[in-house]
């Protein structure tokens, strides 16, 4: 199959490109600078351009570019960062797409579980409405911009991604970094719900996804048993044999992160009803095995 990938060098992207080729895809890469290698094109979501000359032939979209959400305190220039990145560029793709002869048969396209905002200990699924506060927004507009290609009959699904467990790199990384100094704990009160989701298990689930014929809207990419962040601390101080007793405070957090420390802080329960309806079966359901196999890695 003849895949295009935006976000290919990304927590996700990198791997999932590897998979890919592994068993033999065609890639697309689409990278903001000049193109290096022969299966990269050149766009420039700020400017509104694409090579669509490099969408020919192209079965399946996997769109996961966007500034990272914890790479910077979070500034009012920061936040427009965010927004942009991901609504721009989300846009500049599903209207080439949408223009094509032949469009791809499906387009899966990023998104976030911050799209419930804070549902404190309530479960959520894909049915619950969206929840208040800029991811939620961000999240909002985000999958808004794919109207282009859903109106073109192309299949869309939106990747609500929780938070990816890694030992480098997205928002788990920095917790590997400072357990292993011995002064983990847990992030305020610990009461807020995480929805996890291990690295593996988000390839794998995309890669079900990309023939997953009748899913299409909203699908929850989370492990289906998501758990508090004092459970998750515990559980990284028994992989890691290191202790969890230096809880950080709520005015700590906002002075190092900014506003980005309210959603740090903030409960997001949601489960993978979608997925696990589909058949879609997890290799790592709880927070041990997420976090045993990142370890390894």
């Amino acid at each position: 199959m003849r895949i295009a990938v935006t976000g290919s060098t990304g927590l996700i992207g990198m791997p999932l490109v590897r998979s890919l080729r592994a068993d033999g895809h065609e890639l697309v890469r689409f990278v903001r600078r000049t193109p290096k290698a022969p299966d990269e094109a050149r766009w420039d979501p700020s400017a509104g351009f694409l090579d669509t000359d490099a969408l020919l032939g192209v079965e399946a979209v996997v769109h996961l570019a966007g500034a990272g959400v914890g790479d910077h305190r979070w500034t009012k220039k920061y936040k427009q960062v965010l927004r942009d990145s991901r609504v721009q560029g989300t846009a500049v793709l599903a209207e080439a797409v949408a223009a094509m002869e032949v469009p791809p048969r499906v387009f899966l396209s990023g998104s976030a579980v911050g799209f419930y905002g804070d549902t404190g200990d309530r479960t959520v699924d894909e049915s619950a409405p969206r929840g208040s506060g800029f991811l939620a927004d961000i999240c909002r507009d985000w999958e808004a911009a794919t109207a282009p290609a859903e109106a073109a009959g192309v299949r869309v699904a939106h990747l609500r991604t929780g938070l990816v467990v890694a030992s480098k790199g997205g928002a788990w990384g920095p917790l590997y970094r400072v357990f292993r100094f011995g002064v983990g704990g847990k992030l305020g009160s610990g009461r807020q719900y995480w929805s996890f989701i291990s690295l593996r298990d988000e390839i794998n689930a995309i890669r079900f996804l990309l023939d997953a014929d009748e899913v299409r809207g909203p699908v929850n990419l989370t492990a289906p048993h998501p758990v508090t962040n004092a459970e998750a601390t515990k559980a990284m101080a028994r992989v890691m044999r290191r202790p969890a007793v230096f809880p950080v405070p709520k005015v700590a957090l906002r002075t190092v992160l900014g506003e980005f420390a309210d959603d740090v802080l903030c409960s997001t329960r949601a489960v993978p009803r979608v997925l696990e309806d589909a058949g879609f079966s997890f290799a790592h359901p709880t927070i041990d095995l997420a976090l045993s196999v990142a370890r390894t890695r």
